[in-house]
């Protein structure tokens, strides 16, 4: 059977009220939110109990990336918000992931709580070949995805964030089993904005990704409502 390609809002605004607003909007449709670095730091752990509070779902994107027990410490703090998802670099590297992984399961187990999915960060979106090169990864973008993507399934990780031009690539590479969360996301009708590595909702969907992330496309829309049932709409097409 087909899996379903499932849809996540990111809340892109500065505002707790106005991420509010757009959840109480969203949520007769939408499961997922995404509360990223520009949300969290405005409001803290307040955004994501809002979420919560409104019976939906948070993938915390902040791409955790320090010294290993740092990014161990934060995932328990990201455990005990409750959220659904969150993510660290990749390039982090194995000591760290690794570190993530088994804090994360203890924590689990003492306190009898739901796991978080974990995903590695491969390579931006905004990022291509030029600007990967600049800062001294030599690797196409390709390889690089694959590269660390083998090492996130190694340690233990869920899945990977990445580009909907690498997922059959990740497909044939990594085997189904693997989460594959596609931001990068544009509708035909609407701008690429500052993304390099961009395909359409349908085009996710029948390359077999797991969740997509959408933010300016909704969120910006004049109806919310509307460009998210559209979205789900040609999801529910493919």
């Amino acid at each position: 059977m087909k899996k379903e390609t499932q849809l996540i809002v990111a809340l892109d605004t500065g505002s707790l009220d106005e991420a509010q607003r757009l959840v109480r909007e969203l949520s007769a449709c939408v499961k997922y939110f995404k509360i990223g670095s520009q949300l969290f730091t405005a409001c803290g752990p307040r955004c994501v109990e809002m979420v919560l509070r409104e019976n939906a779902e948070v993938f915390l994107d902040l791409k955790f990336h320090d010294i290993p027990n740092t990014v161990a410490q934060a995932a328990v703090s990201a455990l005990r918000l409750g959220v659904f998802m969150f993510n660290v670099h990749a390039i982090g590297g194995s000591v760290m992931l690794s570190k993530v992984i088994e804090t994360l399961n203890k924590e689990v187990d003492a306190l009898k709580a739901r796991r978080p999915l974990v995903l590695g960060v491969t390579v931006l979106t905004s990022m291509d070949r030029q600007q990967l090169n600049s800062v001294g990864v030599v690797r196409s973008v390709k390889n690089e995805v694959i590269h660390l993507a083998k090492l996130c399934k190694k340690n233990g990780l869920d899945g990977v964030v990445c580009s909907g031009k690498e997922i059959n690539l990740l497909r044939r590479v990594i085997g189904e089993d693997f989460m594959l969360v596609v931001p990068g996301i544009r509708p035909a009708s609407v701008a690429a904005d500052d993304q390099k590595r961009i395909v359409t909702p349908a085009d996710a969907a029948r390359m077999g990704a797991d969740y997509i992330v959408v933010g300016r496309p909704v969120v910006a829309a004049e109806s919310p409502l509307c460009a998210a049932q559209e979205i789900l709409a040609e999801l529910h097409d493919v």
